[in-house]
């Protein structure tokens, strides 16, 4: 068998930050690693005192999830922000295992973090370099992106693909009359219908202002029509609350093409845009494919 000191200098010398909780869910471990990292005592750190240095964005987060699997006694993994001894928040990935005496009584819960600060932030400024944080949606470049793929699939392989352009009907007089906090508030409710209503392995982009440029993987026309209509008419009849005593009523237009004998990508979108075109000057708050 190990020998015990020796067994407490290998977890006080890891890399990783480790703790302990015992029976009543309250820390009574951290090892030199995580001192070092926070800058606390050990005195501090214990019971919650460790939750002091978690962000307070993250904490109730954090702590509901420590708690949920500690009484299901099941592991767990969480990322979190936590300040270290400069008082910088930098984020943590904890994973926390049950453990047991050795009769196979549960006595508590075992932890292992790590410092995880610089693939976060990868991971956050990717997407900031796809997405639209404003509707929720990706944003062109990045939407065209896994279009152009799925597009490349489509020719290769003879299955369907259907581009829908959507824009919001007279979208400017909202800006006008309301204001462009009005105006993004309409954004953000009407990407979230179309979103709604659409499959995961569905495309959906903010193509620019107030027009939305939606991808429908192996649909066919008929298919996108439905889907359309059924956008259109949710949208119509929803009332949107804008001001204290404002509500308004949104329409939509959207214009469908199909891929057929399409040689790029570009020349599809250009379709369906022109199909879009048609639906506005038809008189909006219609399907035209």
């Amino acid at each position: 068998m190990m020998d015990l000191e020796l067994y407490r200098l290998i977890v006080e010398s890891s890399p990783n930050m480790i703790w302990r909780a015992n029976l009543s869910t309250e820390c009574d471990y951290f090892n030199k690693t995580w001192l070092d990292f926070t800058g606390r005592t050990f005195e501090q750190e214990l019971g919650f005192g460790w939750a002091e240095g978690v962000h307070p964005e993250d904490l109730d987060r954090c702590v509901k999830i420590y708690l949920d699997n500690f009484h299901k006694q099941t592991r767990f993994e969480m990322d979190y922000r936590l300040k270290n001894k400069n008082g910088e928040y930098r984020w943590i990935n904890d994973r926390g295992v049950p453990f047991y005496d050795n009769s196979g009584q549960f006595i508590g819960f075992i932890g292992s973090c790590m410092d995880v600060t610089e693939k976060i932030e990868g991971q956050l400024m990717m997407k900031m370099a796809q997405n639209d944080f404003l509707c929720n949606t990706y944003n062109r470049q990045y939407a065209y992106q896994l279009l152009q793929d799925v597009f490349n699939r489509a020719k290769e392989h003879h299955y369907p693909l259907t581009i829908m352009m959507i824009d919001i009907d007279e979208f400017k007089a909202i800006n006008d009359q309301y204001g462009h906090a009005a105006g993004d508030l309409v954004l953000t409710k009407i990407s979230a219908s179309i979103k709604s209503m659409l499959q995961a392995n569905d495309i959906l982009g903010r193509y620019g202002g107030d027009e939305f440029l939606v991808g429908l993987d192996h649909k066919n026309k008929n298919d996108a029509i439905k889907i359309a209509e059924s956008i259109k008419n949710n949208i119509s009849c929803q009332l949107i609350t804008i001001s204290e005593g404002n509500k308004i009523s949104i329409t939509i237009s959207v214009g469908i093409k199909c891929l057929e004998n399409e040689l790029t990508l570009d020349e599809l979108i250009n379709k369906a845009d022109i199909c879009l075109y048609t639906a506005k000057k038809e008189g909006r708050n219609r399907v035209i494919g």
